[in-house]
């Protein structure tokens, strides 16, 4: 076997939104430690922007990961991509087939249909605009209408994990733990099953927050960075969580879709849903 690829570069194409394939790729790349780069061709319907799209991947070197479901538009990706040497995923095609052969009937071959106009739909976006109001500690006031509250010392992504929480539907908050001052009121009126405790590796956060501060240029001896404060923030955090009945969730080394989905499988135990 070659050498892996340390700059990969892989194409989503999707009729829709490209949340489908974005996420089934992120989910397998989790399984490597190279690097690589992401770019979504959204609301692809027609053969020559399919076409277009297999030009770029050629001169990129990319891999074409595909959620289609018109036949002509699948033909033409396909037909390109063999006569350029495009490597490509069908992430759909094989389970609509089977899926079709199982219940005897015809599908509707229609692109979008995951992310139509529907009730889930107008649900989701009303939890992404809560989780934008209520992002790091905002809008207290209104905190107690979320489905689910975050909270962790700095840079223990809340932030992400809102917003992927949001893009489930889950109106999120979340509320940063500040050295040197209490908790919100608001947040420990919260129901504690709603609540989730952030936690990180000390090591991990130390990097995470050395970097950040590299990058906005910030001084680099500070208490933020300081190693023994990191250990006593977060102990500190571990002790406020352990005092409310929060459930703590580790962050160490996994991605924000793991992470979300131990979130929701207990927020889903706690409500019964």
């Amino acid at each position: 076997m070659s050498a892996p690829n340390n700059d990969m570069t892989v194409f989503v194409v999707s009729d829709g939104t490209g949340d489908t394939g974005s996420a089934a790729v992120r989910a397998a790349m989790i399984q490597f430690r190279d690097r690589w780069r992401l770019r979504v061709f959204r609301d692809a319907r027609t053969i020559s922007e399919v076409q277009r799209v297999i030009e770029l991947a050629e001169e990129a070197g990319a891999l074409v990961v595909f959620s289609l479901v018109e036949g002509d538009v699948i033909e033409a990706l396909q037909r390109e991509a063999e006569q350029r040497h495009v490597a490509t995923v069908d992430l759909l095609g094989p389970l609509i087939m089977r899926v079709a052969q199982k219940l005897k009937v015809e599908p509707r071959h229609q692109p979008g249909l995951l992310h139509g106009f529907s009730e889930d739909y107008f649900e989701r976006v009303d939890a992404v605009e809560f989780a934008v109001r209520h992002d790091d500690g905002a809008n207290m006031r209104t905190l107690h209408e979320a489905d689910i509250v975050l909270t962790g010392v700095s840079r223990t992504s809340k932030t992400p994990l809102s917003m992927y929480l949001a893009q489930r539907g889950y109106k999120t908050g979340n509320v940063p733990l500040v050295p040197g001052l209490d908790p919100p009121t608001e947040l420990l009126e919260v129901n504690k099953k709603r609540v989730f405790g952030l936690t990180v590796d000390p090591g991990t956060l130390l990097s995470v927050r050395t970097a950040r501060m590299r990058s906005i240029r910030g001084k680099s001896a500070t208490d933020y960075t300081d190693p023994d404060q990191v250990m006593l923030e977060l102990d500190r955090a571990k002790k406020l969580f352990r005092a409310n009945g929060w459930k703590q969730i580790d962050v160490s080394g996994r991605a924000v879709e793991e992470n979300a989905s131990k979130i929701i499988d207990a927020y889903e135990e706690a409500f019964g849903e």
